[in-house]
């Protein structure tokens, strides 16, 4: 019972610090993703460096790394690439757990309930088989298997609700990555054509 307390504490933390983070992730991101090609045309890469580097999220992060990546000559899409998994990782961080006590919860609460059973069947044994004996430890037993069903299910809507989120934002990062590689190389074609 205690584990399942551990686990229902564990995922209320994750979703408290997923909902922060995810919400931080947000913020200003879509007037960003809206602006950005224009931005990207408007100046020259080192003044975009700049700007980048002033955004708070994954987006801005992505667009600073291609422009730096251009500014020095770098594989761009290569740069982009490395990036994306960075900030997909940061995303993706902790979630793995609450689907952990999704599958696990409810097996420590069916092995609550065989532990209970058992201590009931010993019970039962030692008052020389009186069948109320039996009773109350059968419904304590029973309360391991509803609480563990009960964090599970707690936790599946954190995870599924969390999953939702991860793909908005994993959706929003390839636009930005696609826009910003699509208008870096025009860029990168246009100065190729003024020489």
């Amino acid at each position: 019972m205690y584990l399942l307390l551990l686990c229902s504490l564990s995922v209320a933390a994750i979703a408290i610090d997923r909902f922060l983070f995810y919400r931080r992730a947000r913020a200003g991101l879509q007037p960003f993703l809206t602006l950005l090609p224009g931005i990207l045309r408007e100046h020259p890469l080192e003044k975009l460096r700049e700007l980048f580097q002033q955004e708070k999220h994954a987006a801005g992060f992505l667009a600073e790394t291609g422009v730096s990546a251009a500014c020095e000559e770098k594989d761009i899409e290569l740069a982009l690439d490395t990036a994306y998994t960075v900030a997909a990782m940061q995303l993706r961080s902790k979630l793995n757990y609450v689907s952990m006590v999704v599958t696990m919860a409810p097996l420590l609460g069916l092995l609550g309930t065989i532990f209970g059973m058992i201590d009931s069947f010993s019970i039962f044994n030692l008052q020389a088989g009186q069948p109320l004996a039996i009773t109350g430890g059968i419904g304590e037993a029973l309360i391991a298997t509803a609480t563990g069903l009960c964090v599970a299910i707690f936790a599946l809507l954190v995870h599924t609700y969390f999953s939702q989120q991860l793909d908005k934002l994993l959706s929003d990062l390839d636009l930005a990555a696609s826009v910003v590689l699509s208008e870096l190389k025009r860029k990168k074609g246009d100065k190729g054509h003024a020489a």
